[in-house]
Formats: C-alpha cells, sequence, structure tokens
C-alpha cells in the first residue's frame, strides 16, 4: 500500500473563468501508464470539473462546482466524491462580499477578507493550479496569504517546448511552495493556462501531448534535485577532520542497554574509534558536546517507496538505510546514486525488485509481466543488477510463483511480496515466500471467500470483518504454524493499518499527537483526514476493532518467535518513529525495538559487519537524542544531530527548510582554531 498514490495535493484551490466557453482536457500518467483523467468544463462563471485516477486498483474520484467573481476567484465551490481509499468528500467554500465561510473534513471555519485572496481546499482536484497562477502572477512578489492559513509562493523557472497533436507549445516552469512540505511543480503555456503538474513519477498533462510525460518526469526529477543539492551544500557538515563526540551514553544491540559515558571518534565516513570519557583529545579536533545523552546506530525503515522529496527527511529521523520496496527502477537508480556520491542528503537503498502481474488493477512500478517465462526473467533482470530481493504483488498469477521463488533462490535473492490475487498466505509460504508483505495481507485468507478480488480496495475494506476471527482457531493457527515451520518473516507495517482503521475526519490522528503542532497548515489539514468510508452502521466500531485485531495478531506472532520486521510504507521519518511505537502493544519491549530497529535489521539484510552498531571501523552512521529510547522510546522523536557516512547534520538546520519547527536544538560544536 503506497499511501503517496493518493497524491493528494493539498496546494488545491480552484480555477479562473478561463472564456465563456471552453473544456480543458488531461491524461492522468502514473509510471508510464494512463490512469485517468481530468476533464475542466468552463461556462461563463461556472467550473464544472471531473476528476478520476485508478492505479494499483485505488485512487480519488471527486466533482467540483466553481463559481468565479470578475477576478476569477472563488466565490462559490463544492466537492464532492471519494478519496484514494474511500472516504466520502463533502466539502464547501463560499464568499458573499468580505465574509468567507468553509467546512471540510476538519470542521467549519469563517474569515473576513480584506483583501484578494485564495481558499486553500483539503481536496480536489489539481486544476487549481490555474487559479494559483492566475492570482499569484499578478500579486507583489509572487506571494499570497492564503485561507484558511498560510502563505503560497511561487517561483519562475525556465521555459522549454513540447510537442504533440496541437502543435508545439512555449511553456514556464513555476514552482508552488508556503503550505507543505515540498514545492510542486506546474507548466504554464504563453497565455498562463494550465498545461501539465509533473513530478518525477507522476504527470498530469494536457490531452494529446502524452508522449512528452517520460521526458516532463525526468526534468521534474532534475528540478527537484536542484533544490535538494542547494539544501545538501547548506546542512551537510564535512568538517575535514577527526571529530570527537564527548559525553555520550551508547546504545549497545549485544547487551540491549546503554554503556556509559564515552567518546566516540568519526574519521572520514567510519568511526575511528570508542574511548572512555576522559580519553585526551587530539591537536586539531573537532569536539561535539553530546550532554550526556545518547548516541542510536541508524535505523532501518524495511518498507519504503523511497522518493527525493523524502530522502533527507527520512534521514534526519535518524533512518540512515531503507529498504526500498518498489518504484521506478531508473528513478530510483538515479536518486541511489546522488545519495551515495553525496550530491544530496538521504539513507543507504536495500533494493527490492518489484513484480507485477498485468492486469486492469495492475500497479506500474518495477516490471509487469503477463507470463512465467517473462516473471523469471525479470527476476533474473534484478538478480544481475544485485537486487536483495524480490516483491511480488496482487495481480502476479500465483501459478507462477514457486517458479519465481525458486529462480530468486539460486540468484541469492530472498523473495517477499503481497498475497496474489484469488490465492492465499498458506499458499505463498509453501511457494516459497521468505517474508510476508503487510499484516492485512496475511491475514485476510481467514475472513474471506473464494473468488473475492484483493486487487481493489476490498484487500482494506475487508479488514471489517477481523473482529469477528477467532485468533485460536485452527486455519490461524495454521498458516502461524507454518511462518513458525519455514521460518519465515513479516513486515506488518501497522503504522498504516493504523492510520486506515484509525483516522477520522477533523481528528488528530492518534499517531500524529507528537509531531503535527510542528507541521505546515497543508500537511496538518491533510492529516486530519478519514482514509475511509465508515459512514455504514457499524463500520467505524468494526474499523476501530479490526485494529485491536491486528495488534492482537502481531504479538502472537512475535511470542511464537517469527522474525518482524519494522516498516511503514507512509514515507517513513515521523511515521516511522509511530511504527516503533505500535510494537510495545505487540508485546515487544522498547529496548528490544530499538535493537529490532539498528542491529537485528542490519543483520537480517546482510549489512551487520559494517552497520547496525556503533564500534570502530563501522560507518559512522547514528544519531544522537537527549534520553535513553530504553526506558522511554519517545525519545527517539527529539533527535539533535544524525551522522551519515561521517556527514553531520542537525535537524535543526534542516526542518525550517521544510516549513516544520524544529523538535529539539543542536549540540555545542567546537572547530579547532585557525593558525596563519
Amino acid at each position: 500500500m503506497i499511501k503517496n498514490a493518493a497524491l493528494s495535493l493539498s496546494l488545491i484551490l480552484t480555477t479562473p473563468t478561463l472564456a465563456l466557453a471552453e473544456t480543458a482536457n488531461f491524461s492522468v500518467i502514473f509510471g508510464g501508464k494512463n490512469v485517468g483523467h481530468l476533464i475542466a468544463d468552463t461556462q461563463g462563471d461556472r467550473t464544472l470539473i471531473d476528476y478520476d485516477f485508478k492505479n494499483n486498483g485505488r485512487g480519488p474520484t471527486m466533482k467540483e462546482t466553481i463559481r468565479s467573481n470578475a477576478d476569477g476567484l472563488p466565490i462559490a465551490w463544492t466537492i464532492t466524491g471519494a478519496t484514494t481509499f474511500g472516504s466520502k468528500v463533502d466539502e464547501r467554500f463560499s464568499q458573499s462580499g468580505s465574509h468567507a465561510e468553509w467546512v471540510d473534513s476538519t470542521g467549519k471555519g469563517a474569515a473576513t477578507i480584506r483583501k484578494p485572496g485564495l481558499y486553500v481546499a483539503q481536496s480536489g482536484s489539481p486544476w487549481s493550479d490555474q487559479i494559483i497562477a492566475h492570482a499569484l502572477l499578478k500579486a507583489p512578489g509572487m506571494s499570497l496569504d492564503v485561507l484558511p492559513g498560510g502563505t503560497l509562493r511561487l517561483e519562475k523557472g525556465e521555459a522549454l517546448t513540447v510537442q504533440g497533436s496541437g502543435g508545439p507549445v512555449q511553456l514556464t516552469r513555476y514552482d508552488l511552495s508556503g503550505v507543505n512540505l515540498n514545492p510542486g511543480t506546474m507548466l504554464l503555456d504563453a497565455k498562463g493556462a494550465l498545461f501539465a503538474e509533473v513530478s518525477p513519477n507522476f504527470i498530469i498533462i494536457r490531452k494529446g501531448y502524452e508522449g512528452e510525460e517520460q521526458r516532463l518526469r525526468k526534468l521534474a526529477a532534475d528540478w527537484s534535485t536542484q533544490r535538494f543539492v542547494t539544501m545538501e551544500k547548506q546542512v551537510a557538515h564535512h568538517y575535514g577532520a577527526p571529530v570527537r563526540i564527548r559525553n555520550v551514553r551508547l546504545f549497545d544491540p549485544r547487551t540491549s542497554a546503554l554503556t556509559g559515558p564515552m567518546s566516540v571518534v568519526v574519521r572520514g565516513k567510519e568511526i575511528a574509534g570508542v574511548e572512555p570519557l576522559d580519553s585526551p583529545p587530539t591537536p586539531g579536533e573537532v569536539t561535539i558536546d553530546g550532554a550526556g545523552g545518547t548516541l542510536v546506530a541508524g535505523m532501518y525503515d524495511m518498507h519504503a517507496h523511497l522518493q527525493q522529496d523524502g530522502a533527507m527527511l527520512n534521514l534526519i529521523a535518524g533512518i540512515t538505510t531503507v529498504r526500498d520496496m518498489g518504484n521506478d527502477n531508473a528513478v530510483l537508480d538515479r536518486l541511489i546514486q546522488r545519495m551515495d556520491d553525496d550530491v544530496i542528503g538521504g539513507p543507504h537503498v536495500v533494493r527490492s525488485g518489484f513484480i507485477e502481474g498485468k492486469s486492469p488493477y495492475s500497479a506500474n512500478n518495477g516490471i509487469l509481466v503477463d507470463s512465467q517465462d517473462q516473471a523469471i526473467d525479470a527476476v533474473r533482470w534484478y538478480g544481475a543488477r544485485g537486487y536483495w530481493q524480490i516483491k511480488i504483488y496482487n495481480s502476479m498469477n500465483p501459478a507462477w510463483v514457486p517458479a519465481m521463488a525458486k529462480e530468486a533462490h539460486l540468484l541469492g535473492m530472498r523473495v517477499a511480496g503481497h498475497v496474489p490475487a484469488f490465492s492465499t498466505a498458506d499458499q505463498m509460504i509453501v511457494a516459497g515466500y521468505d517474508e510476508m508483505t503487510h499484516i492485512n495481507q496475511f491475514m485476510l485468507g481467514w475472513v474471506m471467500q473464494p473468488g473475492e478480488d484483493t486487487r481493489t480496495l476490498f484487500r482494506l475494506t475487508a479488514l471489517k470483518r477481523l473482529p469477528g476471527l477467532d485468533l485460536q482457531s485452527p486455519k490461524v493457527q495454521h498458516t502461524i504454524q507454518l511462518m513458525v515451520d519455514g521460518k519465515k518473516a513479516i513486515d506488518p507495517t501497522l503504522g498504516i493499518h493504523e492510520q486506515l482503521t484509525q483516522n477520522r475526519d477533523g481528528q488528530v490522528p492518534p499517531g500524529a499527537v507528537d509531531y503535527i503542532d510542528h507541521m505546515p497548515i497543508g500537511y496538518r489539514r491533510d492529516a486530519m483526514k478519514a482514509w475511509v468510508d465508515t459512514s455504514a452502521p457499524g463500520d467505524d466500531q468494526a474499523y476501530r476493532q479490526a485494529f485491536d485485531k491486528i495488534i492482537a495478531t502481531v504479538r502472537m506472532l512475535h511470542d511464537r518467535g517469527i522474525f518482524i520486521v519494522f516498516g511503514t510504507d507512509t514515507g517513513g521519518s515521523f511515521t516511522y518513529h509511530r511504527e516503533l511505537e505500535l510494537y510495545q502493544g505487540a508485546g515487544m519491549t522498547p529496548a528490544e525495538i530499538v535493537k529490532r530497529a539498528t542491529f537485528d535489521s542490519a543483520r537480517y539484510v546482510g549489512q551487520d559487519q559494517r552497520m547496525g552498531s556503533i564500534e570502530k571501523g563501522k560507518l559512522a552512521d547514528f544519531f544522537l537524542i537527549p534520553g535513553d529510547p530504553t526506558k522511554d522510546l519517545k525519545a527517539i522523536k527529539t533527535i539533535r544531530m544524525v551522522v551519515k557516512d561521517g556527514a553531520f547534520y542537525y535537524p535543526s538546520e534542516v526542518y525550517p527548510k521544510f516549513g516544520i519547527k524544529p523538535f529539539a536544538a543542536a549540540p555545542d560544536v567546537k572547530e579547532p582554531a585557525l593558525h596563519p
């Protein structure tokens, strides 16, 4: 489950009156495949919008009606439909004179408008960029305060020409920022009309110009890179001398406890020494005062779909390695190269080769196949390129899995994945899976009926059936025994299931209570939305109780000795910290959790000789916190410093660049005096 597939563009406003009558038609393309449409029909002062796309069997369906004034600003706007995971949308905005009022999933709001302004919708279509451009291009400094809060800014980029059925079009790039973590990129034509929204993985483009999709996504990746290259130069500290971090305790995975006060010396990319606190410094060292805090080895997010926009945020959350579970292979390769070359900041990456069967519900990552021979060829392609494992997805023909697993094991790769539609976890365990992906995939076979299709949202909505499940029943115990006997592992992704079952409109999600007030307004509003439709009688309680059953199942797996890896599938960073917390409810102690997130994960992917603990000769990958995570796991949420491959990052310097209020101050750093 990839949350960012929803692409719930938070900077969504409305559209001006382009002409007395005009229809704009756009294609939605994900991973090179046309997956939907956006149609905006303007008649006089009214615009009707139809926005719908489906990737991986899910996506938003929205209808909008917008009435604009003579300046092209909205005075009445309704948005109805459903979000990517099915929750209902009924958002409304109206303005009369200087009075504006609105209602969205967070509740009601009102304001007095004393100057031209824009309302930032919580839900809606990317057609909004039209009004953004219309308003901001006329605003002083291309900056404007917006409702219900925050400031939008537009920055002009380069010009380019595209070709399509309508002939050549001259475009200009604009980056929009101000209310969310990362800017979005739009392309406008010479008349200032929206031509495309672009990102490295996803594009909405004027119909007739779909042939430019691959080129524009590549440009989007390059433009995004420019931002993060500049950021890396500003926030990555390479001291060019040994760095002594004094007065710190280390989390020791061998004892699952903290050491006494120590000093850790870093030179280049490696740990040069772990020394007694009273060891005298050598000339020319940089000294960092750990102030009695704790150093923890870099953590592993074992279920990522890494994108450039989230690479730095993962790193400064203490995640120095991610296991990517499916991506655009070429995009990921370029990203890894940039991070490994220290061009941009981000974690190490362990790659999983995504293989999906072709169907109307296919996910558009990795390699799509429609025969067993093609599936085996895909396995071999990944093996020749050093991938650690393959990941099998929902539309795969289950009859092909044994041959795929055999080939993967022959090539030294592990096998993980979803349970293909119309099969069960039991069958995949027997077929050769080494690891099960997502706790819902693992459990659905206990509550489904033959013929029910998990390529659709059913694989999520069927969780409503879990409260009535008897975990001691023979079918449940049989699956768990297969896991035990086969020494299989599982990647539950508890956090995304908490969000799916527990998030409600207008409420702070339980997993976000410790950080939501630090986030920009667009992020906060987007977080306070339900994922699924709970309007039917009994559904609210059923989803809430489903998560209790999930936690009980994971506790049972842990008690039976099944190896559990910690991954988010929600972008990592802050949600990874919550992921770790949830395993306390499954019976793991804070010390067990820290060990699993660091050394155990490094050992699982074969990296424990160089990573996973703080020892002489290992890579300098660790983070500094003021508290003791073996007593209170929340201590990992106040990170003062992160070191990755010997580069020093201070989150208090980085977070403001994303519009985030820092959580902790940087430690004191003393550099040696320069001598003439």
